[in-house]
């Protein structure tokens, strides 16, 4: 379906929301939450705090926006590291691999991620959860053809084993945030992990 043509103003609209978003993500990367201010925001936006505002209701708001388009963004890059004909273990561990190359340089705005997480209202996180579904669902998908292929076994717990990877991945962000892991390390490590994680799983050839 088409989706309709946007009058000049329209256009100015997006055009304006997406400066401010823009900005909001190299300050929250650059960062993290609580340092990144909707004045500085609005400065490297190039616009005053009262166009923000117009915007977006508060910073909460705008960092779930920011969130959001990441999360779509990270969800394409981790399904194109999932190499198609490699063997189950490979096609995770190349998804985990592309998925930390790509947010190394942003590792502020990660932290902020994981620790708004602890202390967001309910709410908010129903709607975290939301946009980091679709990176979970790359790992259940690469799975579920593990089970296709005869790679997994048929009574595979695929959410189980989908989470387990995702909270894998996720905390190894720590590593490279406090102890300055490289992308080597951490797959190095990613890899390890998948081995046990699909230890019970796989069905040896």
């Amino acid at each position: 379906m088409t989706q309709p043509r946007l009058n000049r103003r329209q256009a100015a609209k997006v055009r304006t929301r997406q400066k401010v978003l823009d900005a909001a993500r190299t300050l929250f990367a650059e960062r993290g939450y609580d340092a990144a201010t909707i004045r500085d925001i609005a400065k490297g936006a190039g616009m005053s705090t009262g166009a923000v505002f117009a915007n977006f209701q508060d910073k909460a708001e705008l960092f779930e926006a920011v969130l959001g388009q990441d999360m779509a963004r990270l969800t394409d890059i981790l399904k194109g590291g999932v190499v198609a004909d490699a063997p189950l273990r490979a096609r995770l561990l190349g998804a985990m691999s592309a998925g930390y190359h790509a947010s190394l340089d942003q590792l502020p705005l990660v932290q902020a991620v994981v620790a708004r997480s602890w202390f967001q209202p309910q709410a908010a996180e129903l709607r975290t959860r939301v946009a980091i579904k679709g990176l979970v669902m790359v790992i259940s998908d690469v799975l579920q053809s593990g089970i296709g292929g005869g790679e997994l076994k048929q009574d595979t717990d695929v959410r189980l084993v989908s989470e387990l990877v995702w909270d894998a991945f996720l905390s190894n962000f720590r590593r490279a945030a406090y102890d300055g892991w490289t992308l080597e390390q951490l797959t190095t490590r990613a890899g390890k992990q998948l081995d046990l994680i699909l230890a019970g799983v796989l069905i040896r050839q």
